[in-house]
């Protein structure tokens, strides 16, 4: 994208009002500038700091450094040209302001006099703002930040008396990708630090790039950054799924292939216990995409339409983000309270609808990974395909994938697994679901402490004896749930 012919061709529309959103100024100022050049307008610019002045000369105009004694200034003067009104946002509100605004506005076709709002965060009225036209910079792609990069890396290489930057290929291929979309300066003063630090690129970098980015975007409490993602060797089992994910990786973090759009999204039915959340983790994990956590638990608010707003930014905060993982964990649970519309003044239909419009016409690679305990519970608008891809059905282990997993949590409590009979544990946790396992495991070594010994195969036996997990606690909801999934569901393992 040509920003300067974009931003001339607004100008040369005689459009009254300009409005540019940006924290940007210096590059929307350089920009103004050249177009006011090539078209030989003049500029003035306006701020509560330095008054109004014309862009080539450093002495502000009398009496304009308040914002209404400016625009009395330029409702009167002959002068024709561009009056960039820098931070204007604060004074809008007044109405004297506006009227005036709109009065110049009005004029605009006896004496061009066009007004250019720049503001990190901008609205007009009705009235103003259909007179007005907006103008977004472009944000770099791919191509720009891999200029970027090289430019800082070489640069670097020069201070450095030669020496260049090392790193990790994988951590540089992330690090680009999620530069790409944010403001130019933004990307290059990360990119900088990145390099600066230690001239190494490395994953830590990637994580104060994702930290940064979440941050700018203003994300509260309803969308959280999940930091601490698995990898698929942390989760047992699940042999199909893993399949699954892994043919659609490229097309969904790489460029894509012909034909084939981006994966959208996949829910995950399963017993509670049984790996769904580690599942969720793991794709982000895998693809090297940030993991973002949309919690339903504080996302309804109690006043009229908040609820619904609080989704749709946090669902725009994730396409900003993008390429991202979007994990909903229980998500029955923030919409299925009010299937009725009729306890809860029918916010949760009015959530659904606004779930099912972005999940339809969402344009940013964001891959959903929705959980869910009892999809009975859920309206089938949501479930059918082409909302999401697939749904898989996240069974109870079966006797080699609990010996997987036994065999995963003695190893991350740095425990020699070969000192271990996993088929004799696995046949002894029949039924367990790999939450019961691993907490089998911390049991026993809670056991094995107070005795003062280490951990062995008796003492956990005796554990996974002493338990009784909830497919015997809750058989008859468990068999239920597993019946129902079988034939309409696709199986994980």
């Amino acid at each position: 994208m040509n920003d300067l012919h974009d931003l001339t061709l607004i100008l040369q529309s005689r459009f009254p009002l300009v409005v540019i959103e940006t924290h940007e100024e210096p590059r929307v100022l350089a920009l103004l500038e050249q177009a006011a050049n090539l078209e030989n307008w003049a500029l003035f610019v306006w701020s509560i700091a330095d008054g109004l002045r014309r862009s080539n000369n450093s002495q502000p105009i009398t009496q304009t450094y308040e914002f209404l004694e400016a625009l009395r200034h330029i409702d009167k003067t002959p002068q024709n040209g561009l009056y960039v009104l820098l931070d204007a946002h604060p004074y809008l509100d007044d109405p004297v302001n506006a009227r005036l605004i709109r009065e110049i506005a009005m004029e605009h076709g006896k004496a061009a006099r066009t007004l250019v709002l720049v503001s990190p965060r901008l609205e007009l009225n009705a009235e103003l703002a259909r007179m007005s036209a907006r103008f977004a910079l472009s944000v770099p792609d791919m191509e720009a930040i891999q200029r970027l990069l090289r430019e800082e890396m070489q640069s670097w290489a020069q201070q450095g008396g030669g020496e260049p930057v090392r790193g990790e290929k994988e951590a540089l291929h992330l690090l680009a990708g999620h530069l790409t979309g944010m403001a130019l300066d933004d990307a290059r003063r990360l990119a900088r630090q990145a390099i600066r630090d230690d001239g190494l690129i490395t994953h830590k970098d990637v994580e104060r790039v994702l930290r940064f980015k979440y941050d700018a975007l203003g994300a509260g409490s309803v969308l959280s950054l999940e930091l601490d993602t698995a990898s698929f060797a942390q989760v047992g089992g699940v042999r199909k799924l893993k399949h699954w994910l892994e043919l659609r990786r490229e097309v969904f973090v790489g460029e894509g292939a012909a034909g084939l759009q981006a994966p959208k999204g996949i829910m995950l039915l399963g017993v509670q216990g049984s790996g769904k959340s580690l599942a969720a983790k793991a794709v982000a994990g895998a693809w090297g995409v940030p993991l973002l956590r949309l919690d339903f638990a504080t996302l309804y608010n109690k006043f009229f339409g908040e609820t619904e707003r609080n989704l749709r930014e946090a669902l725009a905060s994730a396409e900003a983000m993008a390429p991202c993982v979007l994990w909903i964990d229980e998500i029955e649970k923030g919409l299925a309270s009010d299937s009725s519309g009729g306890t809860d003044g029918g916010v949760s239909r009015r959530v659904l609808g606004t779930l099912l419009t972005w999940l339809s016409e969402r344009k940013g690679r964001v891959f959903i990974v929705a959980t869910a305990n009892d999809i009975e519970q859920l309206p089938p608008e949501l479930i059918r395909k082409g909302r999401l891809d697939e749904i898989f059905f996240v069974d109870l282990p079966d006797a080699p994938t609990r010996a997987e997993i036994f065999a995963i949590h003695l190893a991350r409590r740095e425990l020699k697994v070969a000192g271990f009979d996993l088929d004799a544990l696995a046949q002894m946790a029949d039924g367990f679901s790999g939450a019961e396992i691993e907490q089998a495991v911390v049991s026993a070594l809670y056991e094995a402490h107070a005795q003062q010994q280490p951990l062995d195969q008796p003492l956990l036996l005796a554990e996974i004896g002493r338990t009784r997990p909830l497919s015997t606690v809750m058989a008859e909801r468990v068999a239920a749930l597993r019946e129902w999934a079988a034939e309409r569901t696709v199986p994980a393992n």
